[in-house]
């Protein structure tokens, strides 16, 4: 199985919502805060180049001098998750034999950055990780619903709640 960015970011987001993910069940094109989050990707940094496609597995926002890493958010609702996907890109470049540094998690409707390294004990807890998210994506039925806050804002609300 290919572990995308997405993979990760959900699995720290809502093991539900990766399983959705994973069986192709597709709610974010409906969703305004999806949209709203691309438009400030595509409009965001734009002397940058654009997004980075790798192995059909990996989108990275944009990489400076092919050794930080740049992932562009909207907001710091769900900063963990944001930090394990960058730690990710990380780790699966350097797998790559490509010698990223750093990444860094751009907030710009927050004028804020958030820096993320990868320590050789965060690759061991990625590894476990991706793991556990091909055992979840595997399973044939979906996880409990975590009925958080953030729920009330996730484009698979409707999916879970009615």
């Amino acid at each position: 199985m290919r572990i995308s960015g997405t993979h990760v970011y959900y699995y720290f987001v809502c093991q539900r919502k990766l399983w959705c993910f994973a069986k192709a069940i597709r709610m974010e094109h409906l969703d305004e805060n999806v949209q709203l989050g691309k438009l400030l990707d595509e409009s965001s940094y734009t002397r940058d180049s654009g997004q980075v496609m790798i192995d059909e597995t990996v989108n990275i926002d944009f990489i400076r001098d092919w050794k930080v890493l740049h992932e562009v958010k909207k907001s710091r609702a769900i900063e963990e998750a944001g930090i394990w996907q960058l730690k990710y890109y990380i780790y699966f470049l350097r797998e790559k034999g490509i010698a990223i540094e750093n990444g860094v998690i751009d907030y710009p409707k927050l004028r804020r950055r958030e820096e993320a390294t990868l320590s050789p004990e965060d690759s061991e807890e990625l590894v476990l990780i991706l793991a556990d998210i091909e055992k979840i994506c595997a399973q044939n039925t979906p996880p409990h619903v975590i009925d958080k806050p953030i729920c009330k804002k996730c484009a698979y609300f409707e999916y879970c709640y009615i």
